[in-house]
């Protein structure tokens, strides 16, 4: 978090600067991306055990890999603002006091629906930027049939939408002069989720979870 602070205010300061490039506020800029989803995925807090979890009992999320599209539009030669579209598949599974691998949240499909605001800055050629935004974790499918789970009768596992921020940081490459390039990305997400177990109508388990997940990418870029 500290590395990427940093670099969000250096990039605010050099973007104060004239820009060396030609001003092409208006400009589009698309990227298809291969992106790492790097959750956390701990407990933070339980707030209904009625099943008697083990002391010391905690959860990680595991990483994913899935293709992204962002879409980003130049507000001015040094200022843009970007979204991005794509989905990523998460199981969560216990790492201690329950035994390893205990699968307690199985195909949880998320949505991270996130809008940055970034600062651009000429290095040379090269294009490092540095943002920071608004993020909302949508979760449009839960498995109710995790295998840790199914012992305790659950029927229901649900994951609560929320509000989160994201810090980012990354540096697009041009490749000729026809707006073409390749583009490597870092965001932080700041964001958890209160997780909870059915058993019929009675909640039996409610954990609120952080996710904080890395998203790294990489890809090429089309500006227009």
């Amino acid at each position: 978090m500290k590395t990427l602070t940093v670099i969000a205010s250096a990039g605010i300061a050099l973007a104060a600067t004239p820009a060396i490039a030609q001003d092409r506020a208006g400009d589009v800029q698309v990227k298809v991306l291969g992106t790492g989803v790097l959750p956390d995925g701990e407990i933070d807090q339980t707030n209904v055990d009625l099943v008697g979890l083990p002391a010391g009992t905690d959860t990680k999320a595991n990483d994913n890999f899935v293709p992204t599209i962002a879409v980003e539009y130049f507000i001015s030669e040094n200022f843009s603002v970007e979204t991005i579209a794509g989905t990523t598949l998460h199981d969560v599974d216990a790492v201690s006091g329950l035994p390893g691998g205990t699968e307690l949240v199985s195909d949880a499909l998320l949505l991270p629906a996130t809008v940055t605001a970034k600062v651009h800055f000429d290095a040379g050629g090269i294009r490092p930027y540095a943002g920071a935004g608004v993020a909302y974790f949508v979760w449009l499918d839960v498995d109710d049939d995790a295998a840790g789970t199914r012992p305790l009768g659950v029927t229901n596992t649900t994951l609560s939408d929320e509000f989160g921020f994201v810090l980012q940081a990354g540096v697009d490459i041009p490749v000729g002069d026809e707006g073409f390039g390749v583009t490597l990305d870092a965001k932080r997400y700041f964001i958890g989720t209160t997780a909870r177990w059915f058993v019929g109508n009675t909640l039996v388990i409610e954990n609120e979870h952080n996710l904080d997940p890395w998203v790294l990418s990489a890809g090429v870029a089309y500006r227009f």
